[in-house]
C-alpha cells in the first residue's frame, strides 16, 4: 500500500503548488483595468472551437502546423490514459479500465500510441529546427537565454513523456503472459505489441516489472512536473489560449479604439456636435493611453500570458523585416515580464512602491496606488513603438488571436498625448492636422475645393 500513499501525497502536492502558481497569474491579470466583454457569445465560442481547439490559424504554414497537430492531438488524447493512471495510482490497481472497455480499450490505447509515435517524430524535428537549422524567427534577440531554454525543456519533457508511455506499455505486453493475475490483457496494441518484445524480450520477469513501473512513474512525474512548470513557461498557452480566443474582440482587425475624451473635444472644436461630459478638457487633463500594465486592460494582460512565443507576428512585421527594432513578440513578452514584476511587488506589499499621495497609516499596496518608479517604457523603447505602421500584419498572423497593436497604440498615445513627447519629424504632421485638418502642409483649407463647386 506504499505506492498509493506516495501517489496521493505527490498528487496533493501538485494540486497545492498549481493552485498557488495559477492563482498568482490570475492575480497578475486582474491588475489590468476592467473591460466589458460584449458581442455574440456563439461567435466567441466558435472562435474558441476553431482557433484554440481546432488550430485553424496554424495552417497558414502547413509543415509546422501538421507537426504541431501531432503533438497537440497526442497531448489531448493521452489525457484519457492519464485518467487511468491516476485512477490506478489511487486504487493500487493496474489498468483499471481495460476489463470494462474490452476491444475499445485496445483501439483507444493503440490510437494513442500511434499519435505518440508521430508526436515523438515531430518533437525531434522541432528540436532540430530550433537548434540545428536555427529558423530565423527563433533567433531574434528576445529569444536569447531563457525563452530558448524553456522551449527546449518542454520538447525534451515531451520525449521523456513518450519514453514513459512506451516503456510502460512495452513491458506490460510481455508481463501479460508472464503474470496475468496482475497484468490484464490489453489485446494487440499497434506499437507496443512489437516494440515491447523487440526492446525488452530478453529481460527476466523482475526486470520487466522494474521497466513497467519505471515507465509508469516516469510518465506520471513528467505530467506532474509539466503542470507545476507551466506557470513559468510560455507553454501556459495550452490552457490560456482557450479563454483568450473566447474574449478576443469581434470587431474588424483594422478597427482602432477611439478615446471618447479626445473624440468629443475634437467634435466640439469642429462644430460636429456638442461634446459630452467625457470630452470636458477644462479641468485637470487625464492620462491618455498607458505607460504601465495598470493602464492596460485585463484582456491585454491575458493576451500576454497566452503568447506562444512562436514569432509569427514578428516574422511578418514590415518594420522588423526592414531592420527596425520593433518586434511585436517582444512587446507582448515585455508586458508579461512587467506583469510578473508588478504582481510580485504588490504581493510582498513593499511600502516604497506606494504612490506618495496615497501613503499613510494602514494603506496597503494595490494596483491603484502602485508606483515603483518604473514603467513599460523601461522594457519597451520609444524607438520600438514609433516603428509600428499599424498595418495589423501581426494581429492577422497570431495563431491565438493576440493583438500586439493595442498595447503599442496605448503606449504611443501616452507618450504623445500625456507626455507631449514623440519623434521630432512627426511634429509637422501634428501641426498640419491641428491647423488645417490635413496631413500635408498646404496653404489652402482642406475643404477649399468644395467652395469652388
Amino acid at each position: 500500500m506504499a505506492a498509493p500513499l506516495i501517489f496521493t501525497l505527490l498528487f496533493a502536492f501538485t494540486v497545492w503548488i498549481s493552485y498557488r502558481q495559477y492563482g498568482r497569474i490570475i492575480q497578475n491579470i486582474r491588475l489590468g483595468l476592467d473591460e466589458q466583454i460584449t458581442g455574440n457569445r456563439l461567435q466567441r465560442l466558435q472562435n474558441m472551437a476553431f482557433v484554440a481547439f481546432g488550430q485553424k490559424k496554424m495552417f497558414k504554414n502547413w509543415i509546422p502546423a501538421i507537426l504541431h497537430l501531432f503533438i497537440y492531438l497526442a497531448f489531448i488524447l493521452t489525457q484519457i490514459e492519464l485518467l487511468e493512471i491516476i485512477a490506478d495510482g489511487f486504487t493500487g490497481h493496474h489498468r483499471l479500465f481495460a476489463p470494462f472497455l474490452g476491444n475499445f480499450y485496445t483501439f483507444l490505447i493503440s490510437f494513442i500510441e500511434i499519435l505518440s509515435l508521430l508526436a515523438f517524430v515531430a518533437t525531434v524535428i522541432f528540436l532540430l529546427r530550433r537548434n540545428v537549422l536555427k529558423v530565423a524567427r527563433f533567433q531574434k534577440p528576445e529569444m536569447k537565454g531563457w525563452p530558448t531554454r524553456d522551449a527546449n525543456l518542454i520538447l525534451l519533457g515531451e520525449i521523456l513523456l513518450i519514453t514513459g508511455i512506451f516503456s510502460m506499455n512495452g513491458a506490460d505486453t510481455l508481463l501479460q503472459s508472464l503474470d496475468p493475475g496482475h497484468y490484464p490483457s490489453t489485446g494487440t496494441l499497434a506499437i507496443s505489441s512489437w516494440l515491447g518484445p523487440w526492446l525488452f524480450g530478453s529481460l527476466d520477469t523482475a526486470t520487466l516489472h522494474i521497466v513497467e513501473r519505471g515507465g509508469w512513474w516516469l510518465h506520471l512525474l513528467v505530467v506532474f512536473g509539466f503542470i507545476m512548470y507551466l506557470p513559468f513557461s510560455k507553454h501556459l498557452h495550452v490552457f490560456f489560449a482557450f479563454p483568450n480566443t473566447y474574449f478576443a474582440p469581434l470587431t474588424p482587425r483594422g478597427q482602432m479604439e477611439n478615446m471618447p475624451a479626445i473624440m468629443n473635444e475634437v467634435k466640439s472644436m469642429m462644430g460636429l456636435g456638442e461634446a459630452t461630459g467625457e470630452g470636458d478638457m477644462s479641468g485637470e487633463l487625464p492620462d491618455f493611453g498607458a505607460n504601465d500594465i495598470t493602464g492596460l486592460t485585463w484582456r491585454n494582460l491575458l493576451e500576454a500570458y497566452s503568447c506562444t512565443e512562436c514569432g509569427r507576428c514578428t516574422a511578418v512585421c514590415p518594420a522588423n523585416l526592414t531592420g527596425k527594432k520593433l518586434s511585436p513578440r517582444k512587446v507582448i513578452m515585455s508586458i508579461r515580464d512587467r506583469a510578473e514584476e508588478v504582481g510580485e511587488k504588490i504581493r510582498k506589499g513593499d511600502p516604497d512602491c506606494i504612490k506618495a499621495e496615497f501613503r499613510g497609516e494602514g494603506v496597503s499596496l494595490a494596483a491603484k496606488n502602485f508606483d515603483d518608479g518604473k514603467s513599460l517604457f523601461d522594457l519597451i523603447s520609444p524607438e520600438e513603438i514609433h516603428a509600428c505602421t499599424t498595418c495589423n500584419a501581426c494581429v492577422e498572423a497570431c495563431p491565438v488571436l493576440i493583438n500586439p497593436l493595442e498595447p503599442i497604440l496605448k503606449l504611443r498615445r501616452y507618450e504623445i498625448l500625456t507626455l507631449s513627447a514623440g519623434p521630432a519629424d512627426w511634429l509637422p504632421l501634428f501641426n498640419s492636422l491641428e491647423n488645417a485638418g490635413s496631413a500635408w502642409q498646404i496653404a489652402q483649407d482642406r475643404d477649399q475645393w468644395t467652395r469652388e463647386m
